[in-house]
């Protein structure tokens, strides 16, 4: 994994997504944003994983608005915002009611940018190189864990980075979520039951928030190694 070719394909290089706008956070509006920036997404990842030697595919979407619908990878869990299931290479966002907080919330598009990144693992081989859960591994499991969401942390900034001299947003809006830890919003399936489950599966806030910030710095695969990271980068 801290081989991947992905690495090697330099910059994003895709510098628009017509972003629309969300003004009320409806059912609707948020399924219409969302699939307007999964084509972005599409588009901006499909030459570089092609030019990294994979097969490139695309990510199906579904928009839910209660727990416990079905994923491909179980029932949708408490606490999450998305997920990506690996199995049917499906991202699975809940649309809940408080979903935007304020108009046009920048949390749509990272949210999304970290699932499709998961996808990317997927096309290249990540997921099938994990550790197996067998009950004595937990350490070793957790921390390929932490290593693979803030991997695709950094990777919904690359995204996020490469376009967003289009986007019309303050910077404030993005610098707001490095401060805070980035989106950790969604659960892996693990099948380790773990006591504060997000810092342990996903790494503490100070390494997301950072790992989001040096993928929209570098807009590169090339600067989301995190399977080269001291553990202190991943803890």
């Amino acid at each position: 994994m801290a081989k991947s070719p992905i690495y090697k394909t330099g910059k994003l290089g895709f510098d628009t997504c017509a972003e629309p706008k969300v003004q009320s956070g409806t059912l609707d509006e948020v399924k219409g944003y969302l699939d307007v920036v999964l084509d972005c997404l599409n588009a901006a990842w499909e030459p570089k994983v092609k030019k990294a030697g994979f097969k490139f595919s695309k990510p199906s979407l579904q928009v839910i608005t209660k727990v416990g619908a079905k994923t491909g990878c179980g029932a949708y869990p408490e606490g999450a915002q998305a997920l990506y299931c690996s199995t049917n290479k499906k991202i699975t966002y809940l649309a809940s009611s408080n979903l935007v907080e304020e108009q046009n919330d920048l949390m749509l598009m990272l949210v999304l940018a970290h699932e499709y990144g998961h996808h990317i693992q997927q096309m290249t081989g990540m997921f099938k190189a994990l550790t197996s859960y067998n009950g004595k591994n937990a350490a070793r499991v957790l921390d390929e864990s932490r290593r693979m969401e803030l991997q695709a942390e950094c990777l919904s900034g690359v995204f996020t980075g490469s376009v967003w001299h289009s986007l019309g947003r303050q910077e404030s809006e993005f610098t707001y979520w490095v401060k805070n830890g980035g989106t950790g919003l969604d659960l892996s399936a693990l099948g380790v039951k773990v006591d504060n489950w997000g810092e342990k599966t996903h790494g503490n806030a100070k390494n997301s928030g950072a790992w989001l910030k040096r993928g929209f710095d570098t807009e590169s695969a090339g600067g989301c190694n995190t399977w080269a990271a001291p553990k202190s980068q991943v803890s």
